[in-house]
């Protein structure tokens, strides 16, 4: 068999991820909008190994191994970050002790933190994700105490000094004002211990309740706390692309 006989059509390919029905994909490979390993591929005839071919359609990387998992928790309170807990208590691996797969977590929320935890078994995707040089934003809805000044937004971007050296939020936006209290959303890239809790604590404002919304382009939607969803291909692209793939 020669090198051009090895491997899956790549139309087929795609429609196997559910990308498009193989006619559809057949049309993106001939309008120029498929690459393989770099390159733009218009032939119908080509023919690609799924374990190994760099997929983008669109430049959006495309997942198409079979073996790789992709899931969205929604952590609630209390469950702690990690895939087994020797004190027995509630952790994220208790939601997945069913699967086959082997997974992991991206990144951590400490148990009083809700929200967006992934579990992949991408071991690459999930380093970069976590690798403070690639700067994936994280999304918070923290409800913090007291009524935050308008002026608090700009002294965030700017950078406040902590402990272990500066931090600096993204963006800041308040969503709602109650007596005693604000609801505050929070962009940030960084990945430092209770870094959310430590920075509005330093500005006057103790978190009461945090939830994390997104990691990136990857948002909590309509997610169930406890329940867990399976990423679409377009979530999948989204984390490559954040980190350059």
């Amino acid at each position: 068999m020669t090198t051009a006989d090895q491997g899956v059509r790549l139309q087929k390919v795609l429609a196997k991820a559910g990308i498009a029905s193989r006619r559809a994909a057949e049309e993106l490979i001939v309008a120029g909008r498929v690459s393989v390993d770099g390159s733009v591929v218009r032939e119908l005839g080509r023919r690609v190994d799924p374990e190994t071919a760099v997929i983008h359609v669109d430049g959006v990387r495309v997942q198409v191994r079979d073996d790789l998992v992709y899931l969205a928790l929604n952590k609630p309170r209390g469950v702690h970050t990690t895939m087994r807990d020797e004190q027995g208590r509630p952790c994220v691996g208790d939601y997945v002790a069913d699967r086959r797969e082997r997974l992991f977590h991206v990144g951590r929320l400490d148990a009083d933190t809700e929200g967006l935890l992934l579990l992949t078994n991408d071991g690459d995707l999930a380093h970069k994700l976590m690798h403070p040089s690639f700067h994936v934003t994280k999304t918070y809805l923290a409800e913090v105490e007291g009524t935050v000044a308008r002026g608090l937004g700009k002294r965030l971007r700017a950078g406040i000094q902590l402990e272990d050296g500066p931090v600096k939020v993204d963006e800041f936006r308040i969503k709602d004002t109650r007596p005693g209290r604000t609801l505050v959303e929070i962009v940030l890239h960084e990945g430092r211990k209770h870094i959310v809790r430590r920075l509005m604590a330093e500005v006057g404002h103790p978190v009461r309740k945090l939830v994390r919304t997104a990691v990136g382009e990857v948002r909590l939607g309509n997610t169930k706390s406890g329940k867990l969803r399976v990423l679409t291909q377009q979530e999948i692209g989204s984390l490559y692309r954040a980190v350059g793939g």
